[in-house]
């Protein structure tokens, strides 16, 4: 294995990381949100009456869950394109 510098070290170090993190993060996620419709449309089949609030409710509620995909997101692209990291480990000037 070819020797880095830090700074290249800090890099696929991070990117590494990103990927280990983007995958729970959307798996975690993903299931949350299917056993969220999982359980609204056991509901509606069970009060077909009530379907509309129970999908209100789950409209509201996914959006909230997809906040948290978002938030890793976030973060894995702050990680790779502006890495911190770098900065603070290896000043520049």
């Amino acid at each position: 294995m070819a020797e880095f510098d830090p700074g290249t070290l800090v890099t696929v170090v991070t990117i590494v990381v990103a990927v280990v993190g983007m995958v729970p993060g959307a798996v975690i996620t993903s299931s949350i949100e299917g056993r969220a419709v999982l359980k609204a449309l056991e509901g509606m089949t069970r009060q077909p009456e009530a379907a509309r609030d129970i999908r209100n409710t789950l409209l509201i509620s996914m959006a909230l869950l997809e906040t948290a995909a978002i938030y890793v997101l976030l973060i894995i692209l702050v990680l790779i394109f502006a890495n911190p990291l770098l900065d603070r480990f290896f000043p520049t000037g």
